[in-house]
């Protein structure tokens, strides 16, 4: 880890299974090499359970319940994707609500994969460019977002998405660039 005058705290929110190993570990390694600070969020807390293509690929623990958090203590929101992930996600109204409020903070918010998903349900796409999985592109665009699909990092506003683990360095890069901005990353 690198000594960062301006370090952050970048929460990772996940349900308690099915999350893309790489999508939370790559992001988390490129935001604590950087000298930020992670944590790892989920609903009910403990163990979560991380997948590598929908194979078991082990565990992590949470740092802290979705009731502990508070969106004023977080400055930047990393959504790692896998399928059943983002799927939990969007279905817990809590989690929804905090995405929300950082997003409506101004604060950066990451999503790679089907982790969108989540972006939906917040309505947070309408009028924005997006991509993510290919499978969720319909999701998207029925959101009312523009789907860029053949781009690895979308960066519209403070909203951050990607495709795939693929695309985890330019994910990587562009949490980087919102962080060292304050906000949004900026457009290239």
């Amino acid at each position: 880890m690198t000594e960062n005058a301006n370090a952050k705290t970048v929460y990772f929110l996940t349900s308690a299974e099915g999350i893309e190993a790489s999508e939370l570990t790559e992001p988390w390694k490129a935001v604590t090499e950087a000298g930020h600070s992670a944590k790892l969020v989920s609903p009910e807390g403990g163990e979560v359970e991380l997948v590598h293509h929908g194979d078991p690929a082990g565990t992590r623990t949470a740092d802290l319940t979705l009731a502990e958090v508070d969106a004023v203590d977080i400055d930047a929101l990393v959504l790692p994707g896998g399928v059943f992930n983002p799927d939990t996600l969007r279905q817990d109204k809590t989690a929804v609500a905090l995405v929300k409020q950082v997003h409506e903070a101004g604060k950066p918010v990451a999503a790679i994969c089907h982790a969108p998903w989540v972006l939906v349900e917040a309505d947070l796409l309408r009028g924005r460019r997006a991509t993510g999985y290919t499978s969720i592109e319909t999701d998207v665009r029925n959101a009312g977002a523009e789907w860029v699909g053949d781009q690895e990092v979308v960066v519209d506003g403070n909203l951050i998405t990607s495709r795939n683990p693929d695309d985890l360095p330019a994910f990587n890069g562009a949490v980087l660039e919102a962080l060292e901005h304050g906000g949004a990353a900026p457009q290239g």
